[in-house]
């Protein structure tokens, strides 16, 4: 199975990049975060942790491949592994059944599938509350930017007085009362460039964890569907009159082997047939009888 490790690499790399562009704009993004440093600070600590927990999902697929890895050669060092927490559906249902026999029945594989789906799911919604979270913590620091900008406006304005005819000294007064709006202003866009970035880097990192789950689900898939009774034993209605269960299962195994010499026959036919367009490529293909 493929090593989760590839998409934590490009986790790495995205955020290298990412540290990298801050540090060019390290000036501006500093007067940024100094505008609002409270709720600023609480965004870059949802994002480290959202990170984090990303970063886990991805490490904690590695133990359930290496689990699937004994469990398939046979190593009888799995008895003494700590069983898996993904895999929690299958290992309950492999505990007594042997390495060599092991098969599983249409219904049995629905049910293993759909556990170890819902596992995933429930690990990515904590990734997606994180996501929502910093959108919600940006848009929160700029409400509140603009409320302190709107009450500091109107102010000014009500402190202002005309009719005494001296504009030197009104303008002097404007320009003061204009400072804390201003400020106000400050908070509302940059809680907005802190919340709205973390979520965009966050996103891309909930993407490569994503990836990493789905690859792991569709191979688990694709080797559980290899290991399926196409007739299914256990569950069949009664007795079945003139035959057995050793009988169902040796036509299992026969469907088996014809459907793979089926389609070892259809590739051979393909490349007969590719060599003799080859050899006569001008000659017109044979009309069906």
């Amino acid at each position: 199975m493929t090593n989760p490790r590839h998409y934590l690499f490009l986790t790495f790399i995205y955020l290298l990049v990412v540290a990298g562009v801050c540090a060019l704009l390290a000036t501006p993004l500093k007067a940024a975060f100094m505008a609002n440093w409270g709720f600023n600070l609480l965004i870059l600590a949802a994002l480290c942790v959202g990170i984090a927990i990303n970063v886990f999902q991805i490490l904690r697929l590695e133990p359930e491949i290496n689990w699937i890895k004994k469990f398939r050669t046979g190593d009888p060092g799995i008895s003494t592994v700590e069983p898996p927490t993904l895999l929690s559906p299958l290992a309950k249902h492999l505990e007594e059944i042997h390495r060599d026999r092991f098969r599983l029945s249409a219904g049995s594989l629905s049910t293993v599938l759909d556990g170890i789906r819902g596992h995933l799911d429930e690990a990515r919604e904590i990734s997606k509350y994180m996501i929502g979270l910093l959108v919600f913590l940006g848009l929160l620091g700029t409400f509140w930017g603009l409320l302190q900008t709107i009450g500091t406006v109107g102010q000014v304005i009500s402190g202002l007085e005309v009719g005494n005819g001296d504009y030197a000294l009104l303008f002097d007064r404007l320009k003061q009362g204009l400072e804390n709006p201003l400020k106000g202003m400050g908070t509302a866009f940059s809680s907005s460039l802190f919340g709205l970035g973390g979520s965009l880097v966050l996103g891309f990192i909930d993407i490569q964890a994503g990836h990493a789950q789905n690859r792991f689900f569709n191979e688990m898939e694709e080797w559980l569907s290899g290991v399926t009774r196409l007739v299914d034993v256990d569950e069949l209605p009664g007795p079945v009159p003139g035959g057995s269960a050793e009988m169902f299962r040796n036509i299992d195994t026969n469907l088996r082997v014809l459907v793979n010499q089926m389609q070892k026959n259809n590739q051979a036919m393909a490349s007969l047939l590719k060599q003799q367009q080859k050899k006569n490529p001008d000659s017109p293909p044979e009309s069906e009888a």
